[in-house]
């Protein structure tokens, strides 16, 4: 088995929602770090994947961290909170501890954890400025929760306020596009001391001509969300993950 055994729990941010390859399948950040971490090497890596759209932060902690744990990793990439977020009730410091708890398990089975935050999609969301001050709060949190151990890996995307930029960002506005997901690749290869291919950090803008806008971006991203709210279902609902067991990453000219 290569040296290197990369698993990644989390959400649709993880998952790779909003970088659909023409097959239909979702690639995003996790896939191309793991890609881009072979390349850097210059040998296989294993790689798995457990994320799954539309889970809550503790849900991940209770269905993914163990199965993850279970294939005998290296490092672990560990996201989640942003589906919280958007539920004001919820309290941040509540969702902060699901960071200790992943934490704590990756300490004891002697995992290096990956810390990501997700980046900020608030400039172009409606209720922009209560996601902006709940994600400040979050990020805040984590950051306090690991300030004093530099054997975490931090990959935080949230503060990156040129990934912010509308140009990064897929027509739902929630998830990144194809360019945002490359950025986010080429923070965490940096973050483990990798080098990312160097155009990752900005590829060439997509052409916004197709994004909705106005009561046709209302009818076609936000109307369903609001009716998966109402209705207590999710996105990922009967999903399994992508990569559920190891699969073997080779390097690529």
């Amino acid at each position: 088995m290569p040296d290197i055994r990369y698993v990644a729990i989390g959400d649709s941010f993880t998952e790779g929602v909003g970088d659909e390859l023409e097959d239909g399948r979702v690639r995003g950040w996790a896939d191309l770090t793991a890609q881009g971490w072979a390349n850097s090497l210059g040998q296989e890596i294993s790689y798995a994947n457990l994320a799954i759209r539309g889970k809550l932060i503790w849900p991940i902690v209770a269905e993914q961290l163990e199965p993850a744990l279970a294939l005998r990793p290296t490092h672990l990439s560990f996201n989640g909170g942003g589906n919280d977020m958007l539920r004001p009730r919820t309290a941040i410091s509540h969702l902060a501890d699901a960071f200790d708890q992943v934490l704590r398990r990756c300490d004891e089975e002697g995992v290096t954890l990956i810390v990501l935050s997700g980046a900020n999609p608030a400039p172009h969301l409606p209720m922009g400025r209560l996601i902006q001050r709940r994600g400040d709060e979050l990020s805040a949190a984590v950051v306090s929760r690991i300030e004093n151990r530099p054997d975490v890996v931090q990959a935080l995307n949230w503060p990156d306020t040129e990934l912010s930029s509308r140009g990064y960002w897929s027509d739902d506005r929630l998830h990144m596009s194809a360019r945002g997901h490359h950025r986010v690749a080429a923070r965490v290869l940096a973050s483990l001391g990798e080098t990312p291919d160097p155009s990752w950090w900005s590829l060439p803008s997509e052409s916004a001509a197709r994004a909705s806008s106005g009561l046709a971006y209302y009818r076609t991203h936000v109307g369903p969300w609001v009716q998966r709210r109402l209705t207590g279902r999710s996105s990922g609902d009967g999903r399994v993950p992508k990569f559920g067991d190891w699969v073997t990453v080779t390097p690529t000219a």
